[in-house]
Parts: C-alpha cells; sequence; structure tokens
C-alpha cells in the first residue's frame, strides 16, 4: 500500500518539532537532467522531498514553518503551473490547486512565485534549515533571498541569523523506517528475490551478461517496479572480481561463476540484493570451498545483527571467518591474529560488510554516534553482504584465481534480532545446484 498523507503529516510534525523554535525549512524536489540534447532521464524525486510529502514533479519546493502565528505549523507547496501545451508533450501536472487537495500541504502556488513569497515567508525566523549542495540552482536562489533579506533597510525585514542543515534531523528520522515502509521495502524485496530467481532459472553457456541483466529488469517492471534501484552488475568469470562492475556485455562460459547485485525500486525504497552461481549449474570444488566460506562469514554475521549489537562487531567476525578459512585453504599464510593485525585479508575482502538501505541504496544515517559505533535497533535495514575476490592475476595458485564471489542479503531490525527480507532467494548450495537442475530437467 502506498504511503498516505497522515505518515507524510507525521514526518512533517516530528521535523518541525525537532526543529529550533521560529525556524523555517527549504526543501526542493529534484530537476529534469538532460540524457543528450533534448531528451532527459527519468525522473525520479529526490529522497528528501519525497519522504515528507511524495509530491512526484520536479521543480517544485516544499516550505515548512514553525514561527510562532502557526500553531500547529505551516506547509506549503510550490509546484509547476497547469500548461495544457506542455501536458501535450511532457504528460500531466498537477498544479498548485490540485496538488492542495491531494497532498500534505496548507497552501500550494506556483513555483513562478517562489522568488517573490521566499521574502515574505522567510522573514523573521530565526532559523533557516535548508540542504546545501544542489547542482540545479536551488542554493543561489536560497542565497541570493538571505542576501535580499539582509540588505532590506533596517527593521523593515530580519533575515534568520543561522542556516542549519536540515539533513541532521531527516537523516536520523528516516534511519528508523515505519511499518509502511517495511511493508515498502518488503514487497521490493519480494520483486527482487524472484528476478534473481528467474536469472538462475535462464542461465546457460552461450548466452550473455546482458540476457540476465534483460531477464531480471523484465521481472522487476513486470511486478510493477519500473527501475532498478542502481546500476545491475552481472559479472561472469573473472568480471565477478570487479565490484562495481556495470559493462554487462561478455558471454556466459562452462565453468565459470556469475555474480548478480541487483535490487529494484519500489514506491521509492529500496532491494539490495546479491547472488552467485555457477553457469553450467555446478560448483566446481574450489567454487564449492570459497563460496561456502563466504556463505559461513555471512551466517556468522547474522548471529550479531540484533538490537544492541553494531555493524563493527559482525564486521570483526566477518573477517575473523574469512581470514580463517583463506589460511585453511592456503591463500594466505601465517597465524590469524597477525593476519587480521595486518589486514591481508584485504586483498581478497576489501569492502564492507553493511549499508543502511531505504529511499536510497546506500541510505542515509549515521554508523558512528559521538565517535562510538552506534548500536543497532528495530526499525533499522540494513545488508550483510561478505565476499571473496581473487583476482585473474594474484600471486596465489591458479585454481583460485578469477573467482569472485558476493552473497547479499537485506536484514530488517527487530525487537528479538532481525528479519531477512530476501531469504527467499536460494542461496546455499544445494539450493542453488537443485534450483539450476530442476530448470534444465
Amino acid at each position: 500500500m502506498p504511503i498516505d498523507n497522515t505518515e507524510f503529516l507525521t514526518r512533517q510534525k516530528h521535523l518541525l518539532q525537532a526543529m529550533q523554535p521560529n525556524s523555517i525549512c527549504l526543501l526542493p524536489a529534484s530537476n529534469l537532467v538532460t540524457r543528450s540534447r533534448d531528451t532527459e532521464y527519468p525522473f525520479r524525486q529526490d529522497s528528501y522531498f519525497q519522504y515528507l510529502c511524495g509530491f512526484p514533479e520536479p521543480e517544485a519546493w516544499l516550505v515548512l514553518s514553525n514561527h510562532q502565528e502557526y500553531s500547529h505549523g505551516l506547509c506549503i507547496l510550490f509546484c509547476l503551473d497547469k500548461d495544457p501545451t506542455m501536458e501535450i508533450w511532457q504528460g500531466r501536472r498537477y498544479g498548485p490547486k490540485q496538488a492542495k487537495q491531494q497532498y500534505a500541504v496548507n497552501l500550494a502556488f506556483s513555483v513562478d512565485e517562489i522568488d517573490e513569497r521566499l521574502l515574505d515567508l522567510i522573514d523573521g525566523h530565526q532559523q533557516l534549515y535548508f540542504a546545501q549542495g544542489h547542482d540545479h540552482g536551488a542554493d543561489d536562489l536560497v542565497l541570493s533571498v538571505l542576501q535580499a533579506l539582509r540588505d532590506a533597510p533596517k527593521q523593515s525585514m530580519q533575515a534568520p541569523s543561522s542556516l542549519i542543515d536540515v539533513r541532521v534531523i531527516l537523516d536520523e528520522m528516516r534511519l528508523i523506517k515505519s511499518a509502511t515502509e517495511i511493508e515498502m521495502m518488503r514487497q521490493a524485496a519480494a520483486i527482487a528475490t524472484q528476478a534473481h530467481i528467474r536469472a538462475m532459472q535462464f542461465v546457460e553457456t552461450g548466452k550473455n551478461e546482458y540476457h540476465l541483466e534483460a531477464e531480471i529488469h523484465h521481472e522487476f517492471a513486470m511486478q510493477g517496479a519500473k527501475y532498478p534501484a542502481y546500476s545491475t552488475i552481472v559479472g561472469a568469470g573473472d568480471n565477478g572480481c570487479i565490484l562495481h562492475y556495470t559493462e554487462n556485455n561478455q558471454g556466459l562460459k562452462a565453468g565459470d561463476l556469475v555474480l548478480i547485485d541487483a535490487g529494484c525500486e519500489w514506491q521509492g525504497y529500496a532491494s539490495d540484493i546479491t547472488r552467485t552461481f555457477p553457469v553450467s549449474g555446478q560448483f566446481s570444488t574450489e567454487q564449492k570451498q570459497l563460496y561456502q566460506l563466504v556463505l559461513d562469514a555471512q551466517l556468522a554475521a547474522f548471529e550479531v545483527i540484533k538490537p544492541n549489537n553494531t555493524i563493527k562487531q559482525a564486521s570483526d567476525v566477518v573477517i575473523a571467518v574469512i581470514t580463517q578459512g583463506l589460511l585453511d585453504l592456503n591463500i594466505l599464510k601465517g597465524e590469524l591474529a597477525d593476519n587480521i593485525e595486518k589486514q591481508t585479508y584485504r586483498e581478497f575482502y576489501m569492502h564492507g560488510l553493511s549499508h543502511w538501505l531505504g529511499l536510497d541504496v546506500h541510505d542515509v544515517g549515521n554508523y558512528k554516534i559521538d565517535g562510538q559505533d552506534r548500536p543497532l535497533v528495530p526499525g533499522m535495514v540494513l545488508t550483510i553482504e561478505p565476499g571473496i575476490y581473487i583476482a585473474p592475476d594474484a600471486e596465489v595458485d591458479n585454481k583460485w584465481c578469477g573467482i569472485g564471489i558476493r552473497i547479499e542479503d537485506n536484514l530488517l531490525i527487530t525487537q528479538s534480532g532481525h528479519e531477512n527480507l530476501t531469504l527467499a532467494a536460494p542461496k546455499t548450495i544445494s539450493d542453488i545446484e537443485a534450483l539450476m537442475t530442476k530448470k534444465s530437467d
């Protein structure tokens, strides 16, 4: 079910309460981005803007004030006007009148009026909350209005005395998901899970990486998730050792593994799954050994992922499991403690274990509080994604070279532990081989 205005109003209220008294907040929407000449990339709303009101159009602004004259706060939307000619070419617009009726705002105006109205709206507030760093003129507009207020004749207007980054508040709000958001993320995970299963059933020698990408994206779209949450990675053979490989244009060879990192966006919320499986349907001995090591490391991390523990604790467990496994396979030499201290494992496991997940695939929220690793609490959603990547030219026994493996799941922190939102995507050796054997029968 989509997020309704009741939840948007609750979020706006929380933001207004967290802001200092007599403050105003300005949030710009995303703009269309040119792809080439007169064509644009598909529009994707700014995540902060989406989080606070859900309005789906570009070139909009949201203004929120907790000035004392507004007993319950004030929320104003600036948006594009209705324009019959432009709507013929580019699609329907809400316009201010319909936007006010349909979205959680008190007032709505044409965005053409924003320069003039912002002067009066900002006037008299002590603090201005705004996220600087926009690349489509938003910063220039806000700074120019502030300068106009400062330059006004004395006692006629009052500019805010401080400019505060609103992301400090919104990032904390977004980190803990509501019940509705969790349902969205379950759906995003379920769709992406089916896409990974479809890829496992479709793969065969002689096809291309882009065939698997197409199958995944088709499954996303057929279930209503029109876009991937990020650029899909389909890395077969040596390409699996490239962490952000996105060319996806090489053939699938017998005996190779294929690593697929793919997630969809459902109603704005992301999933992020990685599975690694054999093109021919059966793991080789060396592939099994490394794959099981990565899986053991992930399962060991799962034991730690629960309230009051930290990602760092889970990461330390994974490092110990992977390092010991690499020692057992003679890929690393020496003692466990010495290898961990010298970080020799980083040649083969070089990325972090986890990141937050939500409206952004690498979602917002601090990982430390006052310099200390942040304890996990119910409502957080995060990935757990250990991996081993042995480059084709690594100075190890040649039988290991060119093997890249990652296993990634999406976990929701619960009161008693966690819920694996992507559990249905097969990942044990036996389950993967059984699925792939079944599809060829």
